[in-house]
Order: C-alpha cells, then structure tokens, then sequence
C-alpha cells in the first residue's frame, strides 16, 4: 500500500489515511508536552540553582554543604535532559511503527523542536557542572 512518490521524487509529508494522520498529530502533541516538561524541569533547575547559590553568597553565613545548590540544579536540569531524550525516543519508534503501513517523511518540526532542546539541555549541564561552587 505504498503511496508513489510526489514530484520531487520524495515521500509525501504525511500519510494518506487519516487515521494515521491522527496517530502522527497526537504523536506531535505528546511530544510537545515532553518538551514543555523538560524546559519546566532545565529552567526551574537554573532558577533553583542561581537563587540558592545567590542566596549562599549573600548569606554572612556559609551553607553546610556549599555545593547543594550545584546538586539540586544540576538534578532537575538533568531530569530534563532524560525527559526530552526519552520524549523523542518513544515519538521516533512511533513514526517508525506508521511508516511501516504508508511511506511518509519523518522530518517533523516537533522533533526539530526536541532535538534544540536536548542540545540546549546538554548544554547547560556541562555549564553548570563545570561551573565551581
């Protein structure tokens, strides 16, 4: 039941039946919340991070443990880095599975979206743990 070819040469951006174009746009949607749960998890990380390490060096006095801020921060912005990869992995094997019954490209904004995240995510993990307390 493949579909030819458009003509460019390429598969076409969605699948003919709209039973599968529904599974795709909820597949987009479901990845869209990952999203949002891992930029809530990577900023609340930051925020945390920045106001307990601004608060201990406002503070006359030291914290007990001096690189908690450091830990909680780099927990939460790390939770959000997993959440944006496992995210994306379970949207991938789902347009891999519908793209078994119909020919269609897989190139998705959503997974361009997911994939500047887990970069950015990455990013300010290896910010923050390089960073010394």
């Amino acid at each position: 039941m493949d579909e030819p070819a458009t003509a460019h040469g390429r598969a076409p951006a969605l699948p003919s039946d709209l039973g599968q174009m529904r599974t795709i746009m909820a597949a987009d949607r479901t990845l869209m919340a990952w999203i949002r749960t891992s930029l809530s998890m990577l900023s609340f990380g930051f925020t945390i991070y920045k106001f307990l390490d601004g608060m201990a060096k406002a503070s006359d006095q030291p914290l007990p443990h001096p690189e908690s801020p450091q830990r909680v921060g780099l927990f939460l912005v790390g939770m959000g880095v997993a959440a944006i990869i496992l995210g994306t992995f379970s949207y991938w094997a789902t347009l891999k599975d519908l793209k078994r019954a119909e020919e269609f490209r897989i190139g998705r904004p959503t997974l361009l979206m997911a994939a500047i995240m887990c970069v950015a995510g990455v990013a300010l993990f290896v910010t923050m743990s390089t960073r010394l307390v």
